[in-house]
């Protein structure tokens, strides 16, 4: 496992919400789903994201958006368009004043708009899955990130919209891994770029840090130490924990507690596991050090994370 398998664990595609937007100008909608992640591939004409802190972002054919989540937006054919639509959690689409929109401006299978040849077309994909381990790597990102059609070489896009408005067996399940491969595509492009990357994204390719990276993604049950983790990556436990600091930004214990409580968080979130579980699932020796270190890092007991992810939204 490495982060991007990590972020995919948490939010991977499972009947992800696909849409194609065909507009005719003008036309204005406010996004507040509150998705955690959303892929916007502009196929042709322009749109902008307007936004507190993003500000205005235009987008052109070909390129593509990732937005997090963690502020409303507008999505417009011009940022002077006053919006008449809103996309509320769970993809319910209405007016200002609230009335429904779903059927008034369906297209077709996954298509949705105001004319069947629309000038404006965008591809829309949500990611709705909420997870700890995910928002380790999503917190690097900046709210809105944008991929210019000629900053990247990829065939996903036009794949993705070729497909969004097919139906057959199997369908929904293809898209979502279309979803998930255009995903790591966009995160591993705008990594690659020195200035955008966590120090620990580098990390993973040094030759000792990275290897001990992987030891703690893919055991955390195991009993590490500093002084193990240097000895399985052949170095000296001084030399180990410096080197390991200075990538990372945090020391190895630090890290692995950080990446061993995020991995509780999720299991609490998605399964039925007992505490005493989930606590041997991780690393911790009992239900009762799993409370302690979960309740100084979340401010919450485990079992109030539980009731809290169980409740609707």
């Amino acid at each position: 496992m490495d982060a991007v398998v990590g972020l995919l664990d948490g939010v991977r595609a499972r009947g992800a919400f696909v849409l194609r937007m065909v507009l005719d100008p003008p036309w204005s909608m406010r996004i507040q789903d509150d998705a955690p992640l959303t892929l916007i591939c502009q196929t042709q004409g322009r749109a902008a994201i307007v936004g507190d802190s993003c500000g205005t972002v235009w987008l052109e054919a070909g390129d593509v958006a990732l937005t997090r989540g963690t502020e409303h937006y507008r999505f417009a054919d011009d940022p002077t368009t006053a919006p008449t639509i809103v996309i509320h959690p769970g993809n319910r689409c209405t007016t200002l004043s609230g009335a429904d929109l779903h059927f008034e401006m369906s297209l077709g299978v996954r298509t949705w708009g105001t004319s069947a040849g629309g000038a404006d077309r965008s591809i829309v994909c949500a990611y709705e899955g909420q997870s700890e381990v995910s928002a380790r790597l999503l917190d690097a990102l900046p709210t809105v990130l944008v991929l210019r059609a000629h900053e990247w070489d990829t065939p996903l896009v036009d794949l993705l919209a070729a497909e969004a408005s097919r139906d057959g067996s199997g369908q929904e399940a293809y898209l979502d891994r279309l979803l998930d491969l255009l995903l790591i595509a966009v995160l591993r492009t705008w990594f690659d770029r020195e200035e955008n990357a966590p120090a620990w994204w580098h990390a993973e390719q040094d030759p000792v840090v990275g290897p001990a990276l992987r030891l703690i993604y893919n055991n955390p049950s195991h009993p590490w130490t500093v002084a193990n983790l240097a000895g399985a990556v052949g170095s000296s436990r001084a030399a180990f924990a410096r080197r390991f600091t200075e990538q990372v930004g945090e020391p190895p214990i630090a890290f692995l507690t950080g990446w061993r409580l995020a991995l509780a968080a999720d299991l609490l979130r998605s399964s039925q596991a007992t505490i005493a579980a989930v606590a041997k699932q991780v690393g911790y020796g009992t239900p009762f050090a799993l409370s302690s270190a979960f309740k100084r890092a979340y401010g919450v007991s485990p079992n109030t994370h539980r009731a809290a992810a169980a409740r609707p939204a």
